[in-house]
């Protein structure tokens, strides 16, 4: 019975994390691109993608250093971009 009880746990929680991963990466790629095409905008868009990266590493869905290490990448490239003009 406990056996049964576990695997229902774990598939409602690998349906949640699945759709906060995905969620995480969409941000991530949206941030990408507004970079390389949109670097007026893309201030607000890569601070939406941390932000959503952030609540990924508190849900333990998605490992801190990979976090950190994408919010860092995310925002070298864009000061990369501002500081070209």
């Amino acid at each position: 019975m406990p056996a049964k009880k576990t695997a229902r746990v774990q598939e409602r929680r690998r349906v949640e994390n699945r759709r906060v991963r995905s969620a995480t990466r969409t941000a991530v790629k949206k941030a990408r691109a507004a970079i390389t095409d949109a670097p007026t905008e893309a201030g607000a868009v890569v601070t939406a993608a941390t932000a959503g990266l952030d609540r990924a590493a508190s849900k333990g869905v998605v490992h801190p250093n990979a976090v950190a290490r994408t919010k860092s990448r995310l925002q070298r490239a864009l000061n990369k971009v501002q500081a070209a003009g």
